[in-house]
């Protein structure tokens, strides 16, 4: 049997603790999490990626940066929620050596890679791996996204990390790419249903624009469409200014796709509207 090229998926993790809470909003996140993530993975199989690339939303530096030790603790970086979400375990190990082959790639890219032995996993890490793979038997590496929020920054780290897929290391970016806009989020959870749909019809048509750009097979126009993401309809609605840290991980993940490289969609509902997650490679899901 070939090597598998390992997959890359831009999901959508979720607030905070909630996912493995029971959370009645999140059912739609949680059965992707729990079953379409874990396909198109290929987890149980032969074809299981050996280790997994998690760019994490919740890590913002100035430089590109690696756990890099072959133990993290988990970092709690959420607050007022019951006291179970404070003991929460998730025991899968890093991957000093692949670290620093991310940190090598980075830099031929140049991108100064750090390593970082210390910090904690955090909740974009832990929640959805404890839904997509509770038996925590895969390797991680967490990275963190730009500060700057560079999009050309970003679009090379996943085309660094894309190297790492032809040895079946799968790269998965953790973030909220359709919506993250807290005063927004409030809003939909309290909202009427006619100011809910109003929004939707907002976000449907974000939603469609950021589809085609993200979905565009030829990498250079896929490149140049992401560049320019704000431009895209509504997009600070969607991601205000300078708070676009949970769209980065989405960035990384296109870079990553190849040239000519089919993506893959599927679509959670979150306060009623859509949240829409992209992967390319891997098992196909509805």
């Amino acid at each position: 049997m070939s090597a598998p090229v390992a997959p890359v998926i831009a999901l959508s993790h979720g607030g905070g603790p909630l996912p493995v809470l029971g959370d009645k909003n999140h059912e739609s996140i949680v059965y992707s999490l729990k079953n379409r993530v874990p396909k198109i993975l290929r987890l149980g199989t032969p074809l299981a990626p050996r280790a997994i690339v998690l760019v994490t939303a919740h890590w913002s530096t100035s430089e590109p940066t690696i756990s890099s030790s072959d133990h993290h603790d988990l970092y709690y970086d959420y607050y007022g929620f019951p006291s179970e979400s404070y003991s929460l375990q998730y025991a899968a190990s890093g991957d000093p050596l692949l670290a620093r082959e991310i940190k090598s790639l980075l830099d031929a890219q140049g991108l100064t890679g750090r390593l970082d032995p210390k910090r904690g996993w955090d909740h974009g890490v832990f929640i959805p791996m404890l839904l997509i793979n509770p038996a925590a038997d895969i390797p991680i590496v967490q990275v963190s996204v730009l500060q700057s929020e560079d999009p050309e920054q970003h679009l090379r780290m996943g085309a660094a990390l894309a190297r790492l897929r032809e040895k079946n290391v799968a790269i998965i970016g953790s973030g909220f790419a359709s919506l993250h806009n807290l005063m927004e989020m409030r809003s939909l959870a309290c909202g009427s249903r006619a100011a809910v749909q109003d929004f939707k019809a907002l976000s449907d048509e974000w939603n469609d624009a950021l589809t085609s750009a993200a979905t565009t097979e030829s990498k250079g126009d896929r490149w140049d469409a992401l560049r320019a993401w704000r431009k895209l309809p509504h997009v600070n609605r969607m991601h205000p200014p300078a708070a676009g840290e949970h769209f980065m991980p989405l960035l990384v993940c296109a870079g990553a796709a190849g040239d000519g490289e089919k993506a893959g969609m599927y679509k959670d509902v979150y306060s009623g509207v859509n949240i829409l997650t992209y992967y390319w490679g891997g098992e196909r899901v509805d």
